[in-house]
């Protein structure tokens, strides 16, 4: 069973993380156009995409365009409520994010492929890991200790963001995640411990 996760970047001309999960076993690159990210994921016939980036507009908003709905989807307020900080779908740069998250899952549910939204800040605070904020090198050795294979320090930030997003879907598909807001379009995160 193969896993895909990707670290998306909003524009084209920024890369993307993209990180093929085999068991605990990573592969990871960095794509930039949105026909390179396809190609590599469906190549790779994965059983579930978990993509860092807002897939769904808050319920009431027909479209980007659209202004007068609210800017918060319900799992965005969740995540403010347990203390994670999210960046609105609608607001500045994250425009752009949504609208090639929504494109690129599209394309993938089009092809029958399951699709997630994953936060990888987020699930690395749950994992009780460094975000790479603080640090690339403390990311990185926060993942190995999910033993995870494949890591290596020549990866960059995307890349392991993109390794945890597959962890999360990894985790979603054992059960052992949470859905964050609307069950069919909110965010997963990893389980938290009791």
């Amino acid at each position: 069973m193969s896993i895909v996760g990707l670290d998306l970047a909003a524009v084209e001309t920024r890369p993307t993380g993209f990180c093929l999960l085999k068991g605990m076993a990573v592969k990871t690159d960095l794509f930039y156009t949105d026909k390179e990210i396809i190609e590599q994921t469906l190549l790779n016939s994965p059983k579930l995409v978990a993509i860092d980036a807002p897939l769904y507009l808050p319920p009431g908003r027909t479209s980007l365009e659209d202004r007068t709905g609210p800017h918060l989807r319900e799992s965005d307020r969740q995540l403010l409520r347990i203390g994670i900080k999210i960046f609105p779908a609608t607001l500045g740069p994250m425009r752009k994010l949504t609208v090639r998250g929504m494109r690129l899952r599209s394309v993938f549910e089009a092809e029958a492929l399951k699709v997630i939204e994953a936060y990888p800040g987020g699930a690395q605070d749950v994992l009780g890991i460094p975000r790479k904020g603080k640090g690339i090198d403390r990311l990185l050795a926060g993942l190995q200790t999910l033993r995870i294979e494949g890591l290596n320090m020549a990866m960059s930030d995307h890349e392991l963001d993109a390794v945890t997003c597959a962890y999360v879907g990894k985790l979603f598909l054992e059960k052992k995640a949470d859905v964050y807001g609307d069950p069919n379009e909110g965010i997963v995160l990893p389980k938290k411990e009791k």
